[in-house]
C-alpha cells in the first residue's frame, strides 16, 4: 500500500491533545471526553484530529491495551494452530468470538512449524487457558496446535511522538 500523501497540520493544541493520547488514557466511561477537559478543547476536536490522522494515514491504528495481571488473569498462552487455509476465516471467527481472546491472528506458516492461526488466551490460572484451548478443540474441530505460555511481559508500552 502506497503512502498517504495527505498530512495533518498539527497546532499546538494537537500536540498537546496528541502528547495525552500517546499515553494511558483516562480510566472512565468518557476518556475523549476527559482529555478534551484536561487539554481545554472539545472531545469532538479530539475525536476529529485522530480520525483525521487515521484517515490520512498518519495513524495505523489506535488500541488500548489492557494490564491483564491487575485485571486479575494471572496467565496467557499463544496458542499456534494448524487451519486448513480454506476455513482460516470461518474458524478465526469462532475464536475471535470468544472473551478468553484477545488476539487473533492469520500467518502465513513457515518451514517445519506449520501453524497458521495465532490467539492469546487469557484465564486467572494455566487451567483456565487449557480449558478454553480445549473448548475451542471442540468448537471448531481442529486438534493441531501448539500452546506458548507467557512466563515474562517484556515490553507493554505506548508510542511516543512528542
Amino acid at each position: 500500500m502506497a503512502a498517504r500523501e495527505t498530512t495533518t497540520e498539527l497546532t499546538e493544541l494537537d500536540k498537546t491533545v496528541l502528547r495525552r493520547v500517546q499515553g494511558n488514557l483516562p480510566d472512565s466511561a468518557t476518556p475523549f471526553a476527559d482529555i478534551a477537559r484536561d487539554t481545554g478543547t472539545s472531545e469532538e476536536h479530539v475525536l476529529a484530529l485522530l480520525s483525521r490522522m487515521k484517515e490520512n494515514g498518519q495513524i495505523r491504528r489506535f488500541g488500548a491495551t489492557l494490564k491483564h495481571q491487575k485485571a486479575g488473569y494471572g496467565a496467557n498462552v499463544m496458542v499456534a494452530w494448524f487451519v486448513p487455509e480454506e476455513d482460516v476465516d470461518r474458524i478465526g471467527a469462532i475464536m475471535a468470538e470468544r472473551p478468553e481472546v484477545s488476539h487473533c491472528y492469520h500467518r502465513v506458516n513457515c518451514l517445519d512449524w506449520p501453524y497458521n492461526l495465532y490467539t492469546m488466551v487469557h484465564g486467572r490460572t494455566a487451567d483456565d487457558c487449557q480449558t478454553v484451548v480445549d473448548t475451542l478443540c471442540r468448537e471448531t474441530g481442529l486438534d493441531d496446535y501448539a500452546m506458548l505460555f507467557s512466563l515474562k511481559e517484556l515490553k507493554k508500552i505506548s508510542m511516543r511522538y512528542f
